[in-house]
């Protein structure tokens, strides 16, 4: 094994480690262990690092909530052609007393969307859970970081506690 596939590997297990920390609580972690459980390879060391494998149930989306969500999805598709459609006539530009409130909420729409590709399972969220998980899942990363650190530095002291002295 070369060193970019240990370190993809040590980075699976400690995403599906934190991921089984939060008991499957929050949205980002039932979307980082689906995804490792899709893949057969994955399968052998996703039930070994799950200490409870009853404790996770992948939570479904249920019916009536994907079809708001499409439904959602297939209006905002329609708003959008009938204003395109609009501007494409009127051939303006936003009035300049509402240029600013126009570029704030572009600018916050597509931040929104990049955090939507971050946040595990981001996709389905609407904003105000997304940044809910969002900060909870920036939390399970810096101590996953404080964690990994904490590693390397005590591998380190070993290290040197073994080596032999050099007179």
């Amino acid at each position: 094994m070369d060193v970019l596939e240990r370190k993809k590997k040590i980075k699976f297990c400690a995403d599906i480690a934190m991921a089984s920390a939060k008991n499957a609580t929050t949205s980002w972690s039932n979307a980082v262990i689906s995804d490792a459980m899709k893949y057969e390879e994955n399968s052998i060391l996703v039930d070994n690092l799950l200490t409870h494998k009853s404790r996770f149930m992948p939570q479904k989306t249920p019916v009536c909530k994907m079809i708001a969500l499409h439904k959602r999805f297939r209006s905002k598709k329609i708003l959008k052609k009938c204003c395109s459609v609009a501007q494409r006539a009127k051939k303006t530009f936003p009035p300049t007393s509402n240029s600013a409130t126009y570029i704030t909420k572009r600018l916050v729409k597509k931040r929104t969307q990049v955090l939507k590709r971050l946040v595990p399972g981001g996709e389905a969220m609407d904003e105000f859970s997304l940044i809910k998980e969002a900060l909870d899942y920036i939390l399970s990363l810096r101590v996953q970081v404080d964690v990994m650190r904490n590693l390397v530095n005590a591998t380190e002291v070993l290290n040197e506690s073994n080596s032999p002295i050099v007179d």
